[in-house]
């Protein structure tokens, strides 16, 4: 098998060495070019047709949003990750480049000057992804369950959607999100996969482009119908009942399948407090996070929708939780809004779908 021909877009000099470095390392990789600016990655696109890109956002002559608009007027499929900064700008920059069409992102290491420590985070953060977006290297389906899956009947009741997404998701949970109605009534929780920073400003990209309510959730925060409660980056969220009513705790302890947020530690949450009145619902990513908490929300006959793999990013969450039998609907991103919105008592349409 060919390696994955990579270009390289960054106007530092340290920071392509470092990923030149990192990639060449890799037998399934290679890098076939670098570029410094924006203008120059599209010369080079044209000669050296790489399979995959990985794009700087702040550069001289053409940044890397720029560079990506002209990409995908050229070419829709080509994979383009951006390399961000964890800051406010680097989030909402990053942001809009997923919503003009990039397929992921990585954040820069805070400390390039520690080189194997800057190294080591793009080896973690980076390698995985590009495999991923070029189909290798990444299964659809996990490792098997641990656990003795007993379904219990579907309850048909619905009091509370809880979503996980990871790798795609932001685009996907904006597809998802904006087709709820303004009356709509039921709580949401949400765990996307994202950095501190990232989620306050998805929550609130969501917020002005839906008609229900949509912020990053804080400790303490009660579950309101048609308000939607997103996970802070490096926080797990799980609920407790109080007097008052549910309300989200926040916490850090382990990563869960190296992620925190992670979407088990929500779903399983969410089992234990709503049981089989709840909705699943889990869309593109990488890896297997949400198949455990499904199966544990299908012993409690909650239902499972999950984002099929024509429209997924990454099929590797919604493949896990078919690949397990624990999927009700597997269903295109496009008509996941409409399905939730429309439960329990869907459509003969949507059903046909199953």
């Amino acid at each position: 098998m060919k390696p994955i021909r990579v270009l390289v877009v960054d106007d530092a000099v340290v920071v392509r060495r470092l990923l030149t470095s990192v990639i060449d390392e890799d037998p399934e990789l290679e890098v076939v070019g670098i570029a410094a600016n924006g203008l120059l990655a599209l010369a080079k696109i044209e000669q050296l047709k790489p399979d995959i890109v990985t794009m700087d956002i702040e550069m001289p002559e053409m940044n890397g949003i720029q560079a990506l608009a002209e990409i995908r007027k050229r070419d829709r499929m080509l994979p383009v990750i951006m390399f961000s900064t964890l800051t406010e700008r680097g989030a909402t920059a990053t942001l809009e480049a997923l919503s003009l069409g990039a397929s992921d992102y990585v954040t820069k290491p805070a400390n390039v000057g520690s080189v194997f420590m800057a190294m080591e985070a793009v080896r973690r953060e980076l390698i995985p992804k590009i495999k991923a977006l070029c189909r290798r290297g990444v299964p659809v389906s996990a490792p098997p369950l641990q656990m003795k899956v007993v379904k219990a009947p579907t309850t048909g009741r619905c009091e509370i959607i809880a979503i996980g997404s990871s790798t795609g998701g932001p685009n996907a949970l904006s597809t998802v999100i904006t087709r709820l109605p303004a009356g709509f009534d039921k709580p949401i929780v949400i765990v996307q996969h994202m950095p501190p920073v990232f989620t306050k400003y998805l929550a609130q990209r969501l917020d002005t482009a839906s008609r229900i309510r949509v912020r990053e959730a804080a400790h303490g925060d009660m579950l309101e119908p048609g308000l939607a409660l997103v996970a802070p980056g490096d926080h797990h969220m799980t609920l407790r009942r109080t007097a008052a009513g549910m309300s989200v705790s926040l916490d850090q302890s382990a990563p869960v399948h190296f992620c925190r947020p992670a979407v088990d530690v929500l779903f399983k949450s969410v089992c234990d407090n709503y049981g089989g009145d709840t909705l699943a619902v889990v869309l593109t990513g990488m890896g297997h996070d949400g198949r455990d908490g499904c199966a544990l929300l299908k012993q409690k006959g909650a239902h499972v929708m999950i984002q099929d793999q024509a429209t997924s990013v990454v099929w590797g969450m919604p493949g896990a939780v078919h690949a397990s039998g624990l999927a009700d609907m597997v269903l295109p991103i496009e008509a996941i809004g409409d399905a939730i919105a429309q439960y329990p008592g869907l459509s003969g349409r949507i059903r046909e779908r199953i």
